[in-house]
């Protein structure tokens, strides 16, 4: 019976294009508005390998977390000019396009300072306020885990409709497409058959070492950390303020908990991985859309340019338990 190969190999869905990463290298691949498609790849140079402590349990998490969130804003402001998302027209002279560079700079930076302030008003303040507004009404006090669950489910709740609402936008239904390309593609690599469009069109969309399962556990593992610090320090949640930056204290731990637990899901297929791969895998059906054929030649142009020489290879399971592992159902 066919093996397939559990792999390191990951990428992110970018603007008309696709960013694979593997243990050597990381390639970026972009359609062009000429229709071809240009292959380059990002420079390399990990903190972790500056910084050996990082490398172990949850650290690896925190710092594997930051540098991707670089590295993929990195690649979507490359992927948005190579498919001329952003072209500033060819007429206009050195200085106007040195003026809009500093203008668009001087835009994202104000657009992340208030993208952080809306995560906190969101995903931090408004929580908190309907806990307080639900133990008004029912005139009762909550214990720390009821209180966190409620808090949590909320959060969710706001990411599901959020994530829902800008995938009924036309540029981000795109982006969702080639999240879908890039998951099937490394779906047909892991699976040890040759990248082509047929086989990698037949291949699931959903996958458990999916950033989309990494969000919803971070949000689950958010309760256990939340409850546990309740209890030992009772008061901290009754002084707002505090608690927020108690919130946001926690971040790193979390991030790193749902690091290496998506990692225990994406090496092993039982109960336990089925149980905790399950939310994210039913978002993902939001979160990716099925590809054309034209984006499927984009993330396979990707993978091949990121391929290790030497296959990154760390177990062989059955084919059929690796089908089981990818998704929580039929599409």
């Amino acid at each position: 019976m066919k093996l397939a190969k559990y792999t390191s190999i990951g990428g992110q869905a970018l603007i008309e294009g696709i960013m694979m990463k593997s243990p050597e290298k990381t390639a970026l691949a972009v359609r062009c508005p000429d229709k071809s498609i240009d292959v380059s790849y990002l420079s390399e140079g990990s903190i972790k390998d500056r910084c050996k402590i990082l490398r172990l349990p949850v650290l690896r998490g925190v710092a594997g977390f930051i540098e991707s969130m670089a590295q993929g804003y990195k690649a979507m402001m490359l992927s948005a000019e190579k498919s001329g998302f952003t072209d500033i027209e060819e007429e206009s002279g050195k200085k106007e396009k040195k003026d809009s560079g500093a203008l668009m700079n001087v835009i994202m930076v104000i657009a992340s300072v208030l993208g952080v302030a809306l995560a906190v008003v969101l995903f931090m303040l408004l929580p908190r306020l309907a806990v307080s507004g639900l133990r008004l009404l029912f005139r009762t006090e909550f214990t720390p885990v009821v209180r966190s669950s409620i808090e949590q489910l909320l959060k969710l709740t706001i990411f599901v409709v959020y994530v829902w609402a800008v995938s009924l936008m036309k540029d981000i239904k795109r982006v969702f497409m080639y999240h879908g390309a890039e998951h099937k593609t490394i779906f047909c690599y892991e699976k040890g058959l040759a990248l082509t469009v047929e086989n990698v069109r037949i291949q699931r969309r959903f996958h458990p070492r999916c950033g989309t399962s990494f969000m919803i556990l971070m949000i689950l593992i958010s309760v256990i950390f939340s409850t546990v610090v309740q209890m030992i320090f009772p008061g901290v949640y009754n002084i707002a303020w505090l608690w927020v930056i108690v919130k946001i204290l926690l971040i790193p731990i979390v991030c790193g908990a749902g690091y290496e637990l998506l990692r225990v899901c994406g090496r092993y297929d039982n109960m336990f991985t089925k149980i905790v791969s399950a939310p994210g895998l039913w978002l993902q059906r939001i979160t990716t859309k099925e590809p054309d054929d034209g984006m499927i030649e984009v993330a396979i142009a990707a993978l091949k340019a990121c391929e290790p020489a030497v296959p990154d290879v760390d177990r062989s399971v059955d084919a059929t338990d690796t089908e089981k592992q990818e998704t929580g159902g039929e599409e």
